[in-house]
């Protein structure tokens, strides 16, 4: 059993891919989250690394902003 961990891909929540960010939203719970959502957020100021990954906790703090604002 440990073996297969040590094979799976680990996920970095400070760099993920758009698709990687998308799969692991859903999968958490916060419903449908599409590449294509996270685009228009990434469009719209949504902070991502120099090479376009998401931190995630970047990310949420964004988020929470936008709420904040009213907009």
């Amino acid at each position: 059993m440990d073996d297969d961990r040590e094979r799976r891909p680990r996920m970095n929540p400070q760099a993920l891919a758009i698709p990687d960010a998308a799969r692991l939203l859903s999968a958490l719970g916060f419903g449908a989250i599409t590449e294509e959502m996270l685009r228009a957020d990434v469009a719209a100021g949504a902070p991502t690394n120099a090479d376009g990954t998401f931190n995630l906790v970047h990310y949420a703090a964004w988020l929470l902003q936008e709420m904040g604002s009213g907009d």
